[in-house]
C-alpha cells in the first residue's frame, strides 16, 4: 500500500482526495485544521505549512500539495504584502514541502509529486494579478523539477478552473454569480471538488508513468475554445 503526503487536505479539493485515496493508500494529512474524515489510514498532523516546521515523515510514495489562496483585486488594491502572502502560500509552501520530504520520495515506488495551477495562468483574467504570478511560479517549478528529477521521480501539476470549494465560495455566492460563471465556459459547467481530485489520482497512480513535467488545464474549455 503506498504512503501519500497531501498538505492541505481538511478542506475543498484536498479534502476530496484525501477520502478517495482513504481505500487503497496510506494517507498523511498536513494542514491547520484537523480533517473532518476519520479513518485507519489516515493520519494528521497539525501544522501551518508557511510559519511551522514540517512533520519529519519516515517514508512516502507521494506528494501532493493542495494549500492555495484566492485573492482577487484590482492593481490598485492588491498590496505588495498581498503578493508576498500569496506567493508564500502557494510557492513557498509548496518549495517547502518538496525540500523537507525529496529525500524519503526518492526512496519510495515510483514516486510522484502533484502540485496546483490555476487557469488564470494561461487566460488572462481581471483581478487575478497576484494569483496568476504565483501561479505560474508553481507552473515553472514543475517544468524545472521535472527535467531535474528524471527519472528518479515524477512532477505535474493541475490547472482548474472555478472549482465549488470554500476557497471559491466568493465566486459562487449567489444565483446570478453561478449562473454567470457556468455561461462562461464553453462546457457549460464549472468543476466539483471530487473531478479535480479524480485528475490528481489519476496522476499519482501508475496509469500516468510517462507523464512528467506536464500542467493539465481543467478548465471546462474556458482556456482552450472560443466559441
Amino acid at each position: 500500500m503506498k504512503t501519500i503526503i497531501i498538505v492541505g487536505g481538511s478542506k475543498g479539493i484536498g479534502k476530496a482526495l484525501v477520502e478517495k485515496l482513504l481505500a487503497t493508500c496510506n494517507v498523511i494529512n498536513i494542514s491547520r485544521s484537523t480533517p473532518e474524515t476519520s479513518h485507519n489510514n489516515l493520519t494528521h498532523h497539525q501544522c501551518d505549512v508557511t510559519q511551522d516546521e514540517l512533520p519529519n515523515i519516515e517514508n512516502a510514495d507521494g506528494l501532493v500539495y493542495c494549500a492555495g489562496s484566492i485573492n482577487l483585486k484590482p492593481i490598485g488594491r492588491l498590496s505588495i504584502d498581498d503578493f508576498k502572502n500569496d506567493f508564500e502560500i502557494n510557492v513557498i509552501g509548496a518549495v517547502k514541502a518538496i525540500q523537507k520530504y525529496l529525500p524519503i520520495l526518492k526512496n519510495g515506488s515510483n514516486p510522484v509529486i502533484v502540485l496546483f495551477s490555476t487557469v488564470a495562468a494561461k487566460l488572462g483574467m481581471p483581478y487575478h494579478a497576484s494569483i496568476a504570478v504565483a501561479k505560474s511560479g508553481i507552473e515553472g517549478l514543475v517544468k524545472s523539477l521535472g527535467a531535474e528529477l528524471a527519472p528518479t521521480l515524477r512532477i505535474n501539476a493541475i490547472a482548474p478552473t472555478v472549482t465549488d470549494t470554500a476557497l471559491a465560495s466568493k465566486l459562487l455566492r449567489n444565483d446570478k454569480m453561478i449562473e454567470n460563471i457556468t455561461e462562461r465556459h464553453p462546457l457549460k459547467k464549472f468543476l466539483s471538488p471530487e473531478e479535480v481530485a479524480d485528475m490528481a489520482e489519476f496522476l499519482l497512480s501508475e496509469k500516468s508513468s510517462s507523464v512528467s513535467g506536464q500542467v493539465f488545464e481543467l478548465d471546462c474549455g474556458i482556456v482552450s475554445f472560443k466559441i
